[in-house]
């Protein structure tokens, strides 16, 4: 699998409902996780590949608009393990507003808020690890 596929790969994860995927094959490993539920299937072409769909039942019901990590890092609720949280659940937000950073490569981005709105929910616990396109913040 060449990286142009691979990146093809979780682009189009990303613009789906499916929120987690698994591929092994060929020597490579690429796994991208987040949801509740299951769905799996293996392939009888003699490779070991399978593909896990776990589709969160929760997503379904959610009303608002989503915030999601626009690259794989960790995930970082405040500016420093001293510092509070740049937001919480139920906070009032702005457009622009910095909400969180995700460290990538010693590198940390600000993520800010594509919109106004109340933080509903925060998907990420300060310091886990983060996807491209996993979602972080719910807000209605």
């Amino acid at each position: 699998m060449e990286f142009q596929q691979i990146l093809q790969m979780i682009d189009q994860v990303s613009k789906s409902a499916l929120t987690s995927f698994r591929y092994e094959g060929d020597g490579i490993k690429v796994s991208m996780k987040c949801g509740e539920k299951v769905r799996s299937a293996s392939f009888p072409d003699g490779k070991d590949k399978i593909i896990e769909d776990k589709i969160s039942l929760k997503e379904a019901k959610t009303e608002g608009r989503i915030i999601k990590s626009p690259l794989v890092g960790t995930f970082y609720a405040a500016p420093s393990e001293t510092a509070a949280p740049f937001v919480k659940a139920g906070d009032q937000v702005k457009k622009g507003q910095i909400l969180a950073i995700v460290e990538a490569m010693k590198l940390m981005n600000e993520i800010e808020s594509e919109f106004d709105g109340q933080i509903t929910e925060v998907f990420v616990e300060n310091g886990c690890p983060v996807e491209y396109g996993q979602k972080l913040f719910l807000i209605k």
